[in-house]
């Protein structure tokens, strides 16, 4: 069935991915001007004019991880504050929503978690997308997509090489998305567990090792690789 699906955030990295994707649905890619997820009035009037059935919540603050640490209420308002709005209004419409989450929620001790392990984050960026999701679960017709994902090729000139994830590239991420638009509840969403260094190398090869401290005080989990069993049951 076609959807008509409002992107937010859609100037970001994974957003500018998206839209080179070929699908049947429409898809719409407001600028903040008129999408602005900390004013309610923009959020609820675009999503009546466009008659959205779906909204994919990918805006938020990502990038420095230290911005989070430094400028706590810059955090708060976008990541919590801003996927609350989004819910709310979502709600209000009766629009899906699917909420872009992060897998650094999880503990990051044992790896290979699954949607219904324990929840601990370990630095303020997961604690401010931890806080989103908690306002996504309050509404049903919703989708909490825990993700691990990044650019193609490895961007940084060091990778860890004792740290354990799942990263998938944005392009793979994508086309998942649209297999899954139906679904509701949470799904993890990465690629196999392996060290980042590892994965890093694949597509750049000058990436150099580096080695994460156990008394880092950078708030990185050394093992937050992820079960992806259920989604493999969903797109096989």
């Amino acid at each position: 069935m076609k959807k008509k699906i409002v992107v937010t955030g859609g100037s970001g990295r994974f957003g500018n991915c998206l839209k080179s994707v070929k699908t049947k649905h429409s898809i719409f890619f407001p600028q903040k001007k008129i999408f602005n997820i900390l004013k309610l009035n923009t959020l609820k009037k675009y999503l009546e004019k466009t008659k959205a059935d779906t909204v994919i919540h990918l805006a938020g603050l990502s990038r420095p991880m230290s911005i989070h640490e430094k400028d706590i209420k810059k955090s708060i308002e976008l990541n919590i504050i801003g996927t609350a709005n989004v819910t709310k209004v979502c709600s209000e419409l009766g629009v899906k929503l699917i909420y872009f989450s992060t897998n650094y929620v999880y503990p990051g001790i044992k790896g290979n978690y699954s949607e219904s392990d324990h929840l601990h984050p370990v630095n303020n960026y997961a604690w401010s997308k931890l806080g989103g999701e908690c306002s996504v679960q309050l509404y049903k017709n919703s989708l909490i997509v825990r993700v691990c994902m990044t650019e193609k090729p490895f961007l940084h000139k060091e990778a860890f090489a004792n740290v354990k994830s799942s990263f998938m590239y944005h392009e793979e991420v994508a086309k998942i998305l649209f297999k899954i638009l139906d679904k509701k509840g949470i799904i993890n969403v990465g690629g196999k567990p392996e060290y980042i260094y590892d994965f890093a190398r694949k597509d750049n090869k000058s990436v150099r090792k580096a080695f994460l401290k156990k008394n880092a005080n950078i708030g990185m989990p050394f093992n937050s690789s992820l079960n992806t069993r259920k989604l493999k049951k969903i797109i096989k």
